[in-house]
């Protein structure tokens, strides 16, 4: 950890840069082939839609608390599955706290209902009291669906705003939003592809990681504005003032990322490989997901889209010319512009006392050798003639001396 916060101190100082802005178009190559994958399984597969959308049938058994368990539930689905009822090929089993277990199939007739509840008793031992049937009609799921897609379109248009209202810049605000489609079209063709069964807590997951995604955009945006502020005291383009806020805020994004996704992750694998089934599953991938393609196009793609979207702009133009010609000129002449720390700087070590391995030798500091006493020459006192007695002049008076103007006088 010691060497990653080295690292992240040398990229918030500049002493050391990754270039995403610069390598923008090797970056939205990157994110146009995942998209491309994305939206070739959602058109060859299609998304697999809850019942919840489509409509269909949900049976509700009542058991003791001993038998409510996973156990069950996964043997209920087994059994449901091999009754021969095509609509209830795939059924999804749930247990509801510790007294239910829910079963959900697609739309069924009479015959077909009574076969699955006649499995349902003999696998479970319970009695047709204890089973209750509801019919979800697709009217109820056309609803939910039309709600969502509300949901979401009031939630595009309120991040405009506020995007646009807090950093006076409509062209962050296209950026950004650029930046949810493209974690939208990720997350919905991983589900696509995964054949995971879209419900109400997809949407719901879907919401919440559009609002992570914005949310590590804006402190990027944040920093490029703070370090865009006054290009011409900082003697750097808009493109390389841009590029140091997403090197300062590398680190925090990565960090706040992992933290993140830590827990989603331990939640998906429970809902996966120990559940089987069920909405946990459900939001936990679309979180999973979101929050990974989010984290990926705050750095990748709304920054660099910001960039060149502010290319044509004629202050950014003429701060990105100043800046060429100071390359030019120090590409020209390296050493016209080296200040005076650089000049005090220590020098390179000599690759004479490096070794194999880096490690510098250091010789031991040691004083030079004092050189011999010149006796009898310099400021050397004279040898005493005898001991040093008391004067006769020390009780005299002693003559002091007046100036001219007070001589005489009395």
């Amino acid at each position: 950890m010691g060497a990653f916060s080295r690292l992240g101190n040398e990229l918030y100082t500049g002493k050391r840069s990754i270039d995403f802005v610069g390598r923008r178009w090797l970056w939205y190559a990157v994110s146009a082939l995942i998209v491309a994958v994305a939206v070739l399984g959602l058109w060859s597969k299609g998304l697999n839609m809850g019942i919840e959308f489509t409509g269909g049938a949900e049976y509700r058994v009542t058991l003791p608390a001993d038998q409510v368990t996973q156990d069950t539930a996964d043997e209920l689905r087994t059994a449901v599955a091999g009754s021969g009822v095509e609509s209830a090929s795939a059924p999804v089993v749930t247990t509801s706290g510790s007294e239910a277990i829910i079963v959900q199939t697609e739309p069924v007739d009479d015959a077909e209902s009574q076969a699955i509840v006649t499995t349902i008793l003999d696998t479970t031992g319970a009695s047709s009291q204890d089973i209750s049937q509801t019919e979800i009609g697709p009217s109820w799921g056309k609803e939910v669906a039309q709600r969502s897609l509300l949901g979401l379109a009031v939630f595009l248009v309120l991040v405009v705003l506020f995007i646009w209202a807090y950093f006076r810049e409509w062209k962050m605000s296209v950026a950004a939003i650029v930046a949810l489609a493209h974690d939208v079209l990720i997350t919905v063709g991983v589900y696509a592809l995964s054949g995971f069964e879209v419900s109400p807590a997809t949407v719901t997951g879907l919401l919440t990681i559009l609002g992570f995604s914005l949310y590590d955009t804006v402190v990027v945006f944040d920093k490029v504005r703070e370090n865009t502020h006054q290009l011409r005291k900082s003697r750097l383009s808009y493109a390389e003032a841009a590029n140091l806020a997403v090197n300062q805020t590398l680190v925090r994004s990565i960090n706040t990322s992992i933290v993140a996704l830590i827990p989603v992750a331990a939640i998906l694998y429970v809902g996966v490989a120990q559940l089987g089934s069920g909405s946990l599953k459900d939001l936990a991938l679309a979180l999973f997901v979101g929050m990974a393609a989010g984290a990926y196009s705050s750095i990748f793609i709304a920054t660099p889209l910001l960039v060149q979207l502010k290319a044509r702009e004629k202050d950014v133009d003429h701060d990105e010319r100043r800046a060429a010609a100071r390359r030019r000129e120090a590409a020209a002449d390296p050493y016209a512009r080296v200040s005076a720390a650089d000049r005090d700087a220590t020098p390179p070590p000599d690759p004479r006392n490096v070794d194999a391995d880096g490690t510098v030798r250091r010789r031991p500091v040691t004083a030079p050798p004092r050189r011999q006493e010149a006796y009898g020459k310099g400021r050397v006192a004279p040898p005493a003639h005898g001991p040093v007695k008391q004067s006769a002049a020390s009780g005299r008076v002693q003559p002091t001396r007046q100036s001219r103007s007070k001589r005489g006088r009395k």
